[in-house]
Parts: structure tokens; sequence; C-alpha cells
């Protein structure tokens, strides 16, 4: 599995995002605290981001190397600044190929996705039309290239990635899908397996696997749940089986946010899965 975040707001640089956080990636990495899914996430990580006045074009940085021994990075991170960021370090299913190509962000040019979950490549493919070819042989490529494909025809974000984690649990019951995708207006995230939360902050959102800090306003998200951020609000919609979204959840009766000492519990390794292989 994964953890991964998404940030859409005011201008930040990389590094405010990714090191300057009380448990940000670097920290998740090594010790998750939420995820349900392996040990530690040291089969690399990937940075994509909007450049300031070119908010249709995306720029990336992955790497196999994990995030705490990347001597590029931080350097790099002090420099780049931006409203739109998605963020992820990766723990490889079984099976799958240790390859830059295979580490979130995911790019088509105009949008960034991370995948925290697994799916069944052999099961899904047949979604994808002839022609196209995902840059790895891993399953979060896979689904890249079937969310491009989506794009390319004119679909909404929103619709275009419930639509096909729906398409995908439908060919494979047991999929773990949390996307995080973004088109520089928005974040768009899933929970669908795994664990999600935001936090509402005075210059943007943060949509994460688990809390970043230990600071109050961490509200998690259910399981089916789509999220919808942009730089001042937010949006919960439940994933149902028989319709694209339902009504939007209130704010009111969200999961309220829970104190960071009861909610960044660390488990220990007898609560935590492993993925069969494929």
């Amino acid at each position: 599995m994964c953890r991964h975040f998404g940030w859409i707001g005011q201008e930040r640089t990389l590094h405010e995002l990714f090191f300057d956080a009380g448990y940000g990636l670097p920290r998740q990495a090594r010790v998750p605290r939420w995820q349900r899914v392996g040990l530690v996430n040291k089969d690399g990580f990937g940075a994509g981001w909007f450049p300031a006045g070119r908010a249709i074009e995306t720029e990336r940085y992955r790497t196999t190397i994990p995030i705490w021994d990347d001597g590029v990075f931080p350097a790099l991170a002090r420099e780049v600044t931006s409203s739109c960021v998605l963020g992820a370090v990766r723990a490889a299913s079984p099976g799958m190929p240790i390859e830059e190509s295979a580490n979130a962000p995911f790019t088509n040019g105009r949008c960034l996705l991370s995948l925290n979950g697994h799916l069944s490549v052999n099961k899904v493919r047949p979604l994808l039309g002839p022609g196209r070819e995902p840059e790895s042989s891993c399953d979060a490529a896979l689904l890249a290239a079937l969310l491009w494909q989506r794009l390319d025809t004119g679909q909404d974000l929103q619709k275009a990635l419930v639509s096909l984690l729906r398409d995908v649990v439908e060919l494979d019951s047991g999929a773990c899908l949390n996307m995080l995708a973004t088109d520089g207006a928005q974040v768009v995230a899933t929970a669908w397996g795994e664990t999600l939360c935001y936090r509402k902050e005075a210059d943007g959102i943060l949509v994460a696997s688990e809390p970043h800090n230990e600071e109050d306003g961490w509200i998690s998200v259910g399981d089916k749940t789509a999220v919808i951020a942009d730089t001042w609000d937010i949006q919960l919609r439940f994933i149902p089986q028989d319709s694209l979204f339902s009504a939007e959840i209130s704010p009111a009766v969200a999961p309220p946010s829970t104190p960071a000492s009861l909610t960044m519990d660390a488990r220990s390794p007898d609560e935590r899965e492993s993925v069969p292989a494929e």
C-alpha cells in the first residue's frame, strides 16, 4: 500500500508540505500510523505540482529511492511553490515492479493521479481501449491509463474517477481503490478500502491518507465516499452501486474531529494485513 496527500489552496513550498509537517510523508513512509496494509513505504516516492502561472501543465519528481534516503528532493522542495500539490510514498504490492514509472504521481500533462490500494491487472485490463498502453506493468499505471482514456472523451474529473472506480470493482470485487487525483482546480479522492481524512486550513484544504500533524480539525472520511475539494470548500458524497453520486453529506453530520492522541495511535504489526499476490 501507500500513503498520499493532495493540497489545494494558497501557494506553499513542497518543503512545507512534505517536510515541515509534524507527521508528514517522510515519517509516514517509515512508520505509517493509519495504514491497514504493509509496515513501511520504502519503494520510492513522488511529487507532482502545477507551477505558478501554468495551471494546466504539471511537473513531477519520481524516484525508487526511499524518501528518507533521497538527497536531491529536499533542496528542490525548498525552491518549488505551488497552490496544488500531490505527494505519495509507495509500498509495492507483491508482484509489482520496482521502477520509477510505477510510482505515483502519474500524469497525462493536465492531471495527476495516485493510488493507495491494489487491483487485478488481468481482470481490469479489458477496460483499456486499443492503442493505449500503461507506462508500467503495475496496477496503478493501468488505473492511470484508464482515467486518461475517460478524460480524453470529455468527462470531468469527478465523474471520470468515480465511474472508473465502479467499473473496476465490477470486474474485481476485491480491489482496494483509494484514489487521489487533481487537475489543478480541484482535488478528488475516493475512500474505498483504506483510510482517508482531510483538514480545512486557513489557506486551503489538505486531503490525506492520515493526519500530517497532531492539531485538531482532522476529519476521518467513511468508506465508499468521494471527497471533492477546491481552495475554499469541500464536499463528501457517498458512492452507491446504482448511481454516480448520492446526496452530499452535510459537514454537520460528517464524522467529528477526534483528538490526535486517539486518531494517531500506531497499530501493531499483528493488526495489519498483507496484500495477496495476483
